[in-house]
């Protein structure tokens, strides 16, 4: 738990000590963005969403039953890949892992292909603690575009790099597991992505190369956009019931195509809660039950999770009323009775 000298939430961790507390708000930087155009980056992405839409007519065409329930498999995989691995295990450090689920969520998250572990949990790191500023990589104040996936067609800001240097990444490169699959990364990658999923449907069922090969990368950029609408849709639209001040905001959509990322308003007010949500959100927070089975089996431990008291102070204080328990529209409980009690609240502070 938290030392008692700090508030019970942290912009990276539970145990942050060396970030503004959770009132005093970021330090929010001026500088211009300016940053230089990948074109490489621009024309690889383009073709594959060009082969992606081609892959979705095939797929209501002429592709195989089989390649349709593989990609479907697949794009699950991934999606944990990144949701339990590396955004709450690896990112987060909201619970911990045996050596067997860290090494099955590493290749989940390598069939992915959003960059090797240790990168993508560096760059969500520095996104969490300079959120929206010209230090945070997928900064939203850029524009939507920028925030969804243009962030990923231009050379980082330099406040990027330098605000990057502060933060601690030893135990990324502390665990051999991540740090192989980093070392090795662009021979495994390939592997596993695109050439076994394109490879297998033709192997084992006959399936066409044009037809597998499309589909599995409608696939892949069907899972790369959804992880990427979090940073973009859920920092645009829905509600902010827990903090009124964060732009993340709660997005079931983006909840259903993520399996649980989509309630960002509370993931930004408690960023180490394993589950990323409330308890009654587990229907749309499938992550959230993947590590419940694999704790039940104890290759989870350590589970992080903020208590209700905990969330309740945080949302009378902060939220924008939306709560559908402690909010302005709770029937049993009046407005001005809400509102006296968040102000009897504050003197209490």
């Amino acid at each position: 738990m938290a030392p008692n000298n700090l508030k019970p939430t942290g912009i990276l961790f539970e145990t942050d000590e060396d970030v503004p507390m959770e009132d005093i708000p970021v330090e929010r930087y001026k500088k211009t963005a300016k940053s230089t155009r990948s074109w490489p980056m621009i024309i690889i992405y383009a073709y594959f969403h060009i082969v992606a839409v081609q892959g979705l007519y095939l797929a209501f065409t002429s592709a195989k039953i089989w390649t349709s329930l593989l990609v479907v498999f697949l794009y699950e995989v991934g999606i944990l890949g990144i949701t339990a691995g590396v955004h709450r295990l690896w990112s987060h450090r909201a619970y911990k892992a045996t050596w067997q689920l860290r090494l099955l969520l590493t290749a989940f998250q390598t069939i992915a292909f959003q960059n090797s572990v240790i990168d993508w949990a560096r760059d969500h790191r520095v996104h969490h603690k300079y959120n929206e500023t010209d230090g945070d990589p997928y900064n939203a104040r850029r524009g939507f575009f920028f925030s969804h996936i243009g962030w990923m067609f231009f050379r980082k800001h330099p406040d990027v790099i330098a605000k990057g240097r502060g933060i601690d990444f030893s135990d990324l490169y502390a665990d051999p597991i991540l740090f192989y699959q980093k070392k090795y990364y662009y021979y495994i990658m390939p592997i596993v992505c695109f050439l076994l999923p394109t490879y297998l449907p033709m192997y084992l069922w006959n399936e066409t190369f044009t037809n597998a090969f499309t589909i599995n990368i409608l696939r892949y950029i069907l899972t790369l956009n959804s992880t990427l609408a979090v940073n973009s849709v859920a920092h645009r639209w829905g509600s902010k019931p827990y903090d009124k001040f964060l732009n993340p905001s709660e997005n079931l959509s983006i909840s259903l195509l993520t399996l649980g990322e989509g309630w960002h308003n509370y993931h930004h007010a408690f960023p180490w809660d394993y589950r990323t949500a409330e308890l009654g959100k587990f229907s749309t927070n499938l992550t959230s039950v993947f590590i419940d089975l694999m704790a039940k089996i104890g290759w989870a431990y350590d589970l992080k999770s903020a208590s209700e008291e905990m969330i309740k102070k945080r949302v009378m204080r902060t939220g924008d009323g939306s709560h559908e328990i402690w909010g302005w529209g709770d029937k049993d409980q009046p407005k001005q009775e809400i509102t006296e009690a968040v102000i009897n609240h504050a003197k209490d502070e």
